[in-house]
């Protein structure tokens, strides 16, 4: 896909509809793709062992959903001369008909947990499901900046990257101005360690900060992961320079050896676990404090004289 489309209303409560300009699927594929432990990820069982490469496996999450809401989708793939329209309510296939649409898919959820009252019941407040929604859009707004990403609450749009490739530019777009323009880049190709290939990305200057860790955005491999060791090395890389319980920004990509990770920590595998932990730890800091001490916003540790 080169855009999509996020749209949600009372915090995704209410409805949930993201669409994209991706190559979209067959009417055999789009039933296929709503069963349960359907993936279009794995062909054989190198797949399986190829560590973090793909973003996850579509179909179980269309399984889940579609178990406990009324789901609609509709696509059409790029090759052919007409889409299809797929219901399911509750899990259960109510209607597959040949429909009009662009090229792409489109999937609409309404009703959430209409059939399971129990689990709506703990629902948070709006505010704070929208939260989480503009966390999960934002991740990955800013892993793919060459796609334009755009996200609307409640028919207000929340922000629209360009899509043009800028880092720079998705940063703009996600956080605004001030951010961005207090942002520097972070480039380490040649880092002395056979399993991590480069560190690369952006962090802010030291008085931009927040007092959440929710801006510490890390990810390996293009996806989006949390790894306490990570945003440890990057609080460390500042030094004395932070206030006590502020937090940088910092959008910073690490390209690991897949074999060298562990991704069965998490059941969504948001965590991961690394191989040489220590060696992660040095090449995510000695990159960040190079880059601030290029600028002048750090001192050197080294003693005097």
């Amino acid at each position: 896909a080169t855009r999509i489309s996020v749209a949600v209303e009372a915090g995704g409560t209410a409805g949930i509809r993201v669409r994209d300009d991706g190559f979209g699927m067959r009417e055999d594929a789009v039933q296929r793709a709503i069963k349960e432990h359907t993936t279009s990820k794995i062909n054989d069982i190198d797949d399986l062992t190829s560590g973090v490469g793909t973003l996850g496996f579509r179909g179980e999450a269309l399984y889940t959903i579609s178990a406990v809401s009324k789901m609609t989708i509709r696509t059409k793939p790029r090759d052919g001369n007409r889409g299809t329209e797929l219901r399911v309510e509750g899990g259960s296939v109510v209607d597959v008909e040949s429909a009009g649409c662009p090229e792409g898919t489109v999937v609409e959820v309404s009703e959430l947990f209409f059939n399971t009252p129990a689990r709506r019941k703990f629902l948070k407040t709006t505010a704070t499901e929208f939260d989480h929604i503009n966390t999960v859009v934002t991740h990955y707004a800013l892993a793919n900046p060459d796609v334009a990403i755009t996200l609307e609450h409640n028919d207000r749009e929340v922000f629209a990257t360009t899509g043009r490739g800028s880092l720079e530019s998705a940063v703009l777009s996600v956080y605004g101005r001030e951010v961005a323009e207090s942002m520097m880049s972070i480039e380490a190709r040649d880092i002395d360690n056979g399993n991590i290939k480069a560190v690369e990305g952006l962090i802010s200057h030291p008085e931009t900060t927040r007092s959440t860790r929710q801006y510490l955005s890390t990810f390996i491999n293009g996806r989006c992961v949390e790894a306490r060791v990570l945003r440890e090395a990057i609080i460390d890389a500042y030094g004395e320079q932070l206030a006590a319980d502020r937090y940088p920004f910092a959008v910073l990509f690490l390209d690991i050896d897949p074999g060298s990770i562990d991704i069965n920590v998490h059941p969504r595998k948001m965590e991961v676990r690394f191989d040489t932990e220590t060696a992660v730890r040095d090449a995510v800091t000695g990159s960040i404090r190079e880059a601030l001490l290029s600028a002048g916003l750090i001192r050197s540790r080294a003693p005097r004289g």
